[in-house]
């Protein structure tokens, strides 16, 4: 065969080799966790599975706050202080308290511009409408209870989205989708969790992932002894953030752990000095009492509290070798410890947090739904999707074959439909698409829309009588390569909002025909015309077409 003349045969065929590897590929597969490579159960194709053809949980809940909007700042306002008043005023963190000039400003910076378009989020459970535009006016803002609705903004939930994703990947499950859904005026946050139940789902979502170092200690004020609680690092403090390990008494760790590092860019110095300050390095060692964690509030002495999602999972003490590094400044060169917890579920939790990073707030579960599917029936959908392809793919190769009444033409279309389609398996095994069955509608559709261009190909080529010379089967492939690619662009502008809105399984049907259409218009349509040429003309016009 001659490759010039032929090169989008060989393309295709490239590509068919292509998502034969990532489909069926052992190496593939290892590389991501699937199969046996890593003492799971193995797969006969490196395909992910979402919850409607494996089984699990869909939580489906809004999130907890509410939002000022309108707000007119100046270019005096400072949005930290602000943030720390009104906080304040709503006896809250001031991380639950969320300030937004708007135009693409951030909440980090300090002055913002003179505007009428910002918002001021409450991320409580606690705070009345009331309350918060009372505290709104307090400090300075011209505020109306009319101004306050329930919700957050899209660039809360887009944040939320963003980590409880990263949360679900740290995790190692496979196929998980976090996404938001709108019902009218309200917005939800969807978490898909494929082949684990509720209780699992929950665990792992739950809380706000916000980890903290509070030093717990004692000051003298007015002649007594009072304690303090100071937040020291928090989840943007750390990095080099090690696996969920078991308790290590040959290397002195009783109990199970992180292994963690504080970042060198001021945040190791200023955690040091701030325990030194404090007095633990001196007469801070050892002295936290037993079981201090149980209740944090009234221990006694010098404890170092691991806070998750606002509740200490351990109290430590300051060890003397520790210390010692503190005292003699060997600590900020080499910022490493261990954070630590009374068992290995918290750990896992812990480290899953830390490198997935903290949200702004939660999700209410109690004012969303949760829907889980068995795997039983699952497995049900998945045979029963398959069973519908197959009779889509037989159904078209009857009316092809009592169309053209001819092999020659009926074959190679059917062969390069089914080509598009494994195409389109390796495109979602290559990217890690956990199929659902709208997936699997995209697919159906494919295999209609696909056929229908080769039949507009082969009838364009083969009704208008014999083809006789190259030039003629040219100028006939081109007339009908105009007609598939004007429907495959107005396919693709209708399908291309379906992507970016909100619209759940409509968005997995809408990328898979894209992608599908995409695939046909550049790699197979082109091929099966090199294969009608090669079929229709002669060993002469062929030679004779490769020379022009």
């Amino acid at each position: 065969m001659n490759v010039r003349e032929n090169w989008r045969i060989v393309l295709l065929v490239l590509f068919t080799l292509a998502s034969a590897v990532i489909l069926f590929g052992p190496f593939v597969a290892a590389q991501a966790g699937i199969g046996g490579g890593d003492g799971g159960d193995a797969r006969p194709v490196n395909l992910d599975y979402g919850l409607q053809l494996s089984g699990g949980t869909q939580i489906r809940a809004p999130l907890v706050g509410m939002t000022a909007e309108e707000i007119e700042f100046t270019q005096d306002t400072n949005m930290a202080e602000n943030r720390r008043a009104i906080a304040n005023d709503l006896d809250l963190e001031p991380s639950q308290v969320r300030l937004s000039a708007g135009g693409g400003q951030s909440q980090g910076q300090q002055q913002a511009q003179a505007q009428g378009g910002g918002t001021i989020e409450v991320f409580s459970r606690n705070v009345t409408q009331s309350e918060f535009a009372t505290a709104l006016q307090n400090n300075g803002f011209d505020v109306s209870e009319d101004q306050i609705r329930s919700g957050v903004t899209a660039q809360t939930r887009e944040t939320v989205v963003n980590v409880l994703s990263d949360k679900i990947n740290e995790g190692g499950i496979s196929g998980g989708n976090v996404k938001t859904a709108a019902a009218g005026d309200e917005y939800f946050v969807v978490v898909e969790v494929p082949n684990a139940d509720e209780g699992e789902v929950r665990d792992l979502i739950s809380g706000t992932g916000r980890v903290q170092i509070v030093a717990h200690y004692p000051v003298q004020e007015n002649g007594s002894t009072v304690y303090r609680q100071t937040p020291l690092l928090n989840n943007s403090d750390f990095t080099n953030i090690g696996s969920a390990q078991q308790a290590d008494p040959q290397g002195g760790i009783s109990q199970p752990h992180v292994p963690v590092s504080i970042r060198q860019d001021g945040s190791a110095e200023r955690y040091s000095e701030r325990l030194q300050e404090f007095g633990f390095t001196a007469e801070g060692i050892g002295s936290c009492p037993p079981n201090a964690d149980q209740n944090p509030d009234n221990a006694s002495g010098y404890c170092l509290y691991t806070v998750q999602n606002d509740r200490v999972v351990y109290a430590a003490s300051m060890g003397q070798d520790l210390a010692n590094t503190m005292n003699n400044g060997d600590f900020a060169n080499d910022p490493s410890f261990v954070m630590t917890t009374t068992n290995i579920s918290e750990a896992q939790q812990l480290a899953v947090n830390l490198r997935a990073g903290s949200i702004p707030t939660e999700m209410n579960f109690t004012a969303g739904t949760t829907y889980t599917l068995l795997p039983s029936v699952a497995e049900r959908f998945k045979l029963f999707s398959l069973l519908a392809g197959l009779v889509a793919y037989l159904a078209v190769s009857v009316v092809v074959f009592i169309r053209y009444g001819s092999p020659r033409v009926a074959v190679p279309m059917l062969a390069t439909a089914a080509a598009e389609v494994f195409l389109l398996l390796g495109f979602a095994s290559a990217i890690g698409l956990a199929l659902d069955l709208s997936h699997i509608a995209g697919f159906i559709a494919v295999i209609g829309t696909g056929v229908d261009d080769l039949i507009i190909i082969a009838d364009e080529i083969l009704q208008e009588g014999k083809v006789a010379t190259g030039k003629v089967f040219q100028s006939r492939f081109k007339k009908a390569f105009w007609v598939i690619g004007a429907a495959a662009a107005t396919t693709i502008i209708a399908m291309s909002p379906l992507t970016v809105l909100s619209l759940g399984d409509l968005t997995g049907f809408a990328i898979v025909t894209i992608v599908g259409v995409l695939l046909g218009v550049l790699v197979t349509r082109p091929a099966y015309g090199d294969i009608l040429r090669n079929l229709m003309l002669s060993e002469e016009e062929r030679e004779r077409y490769t020379e022009q």
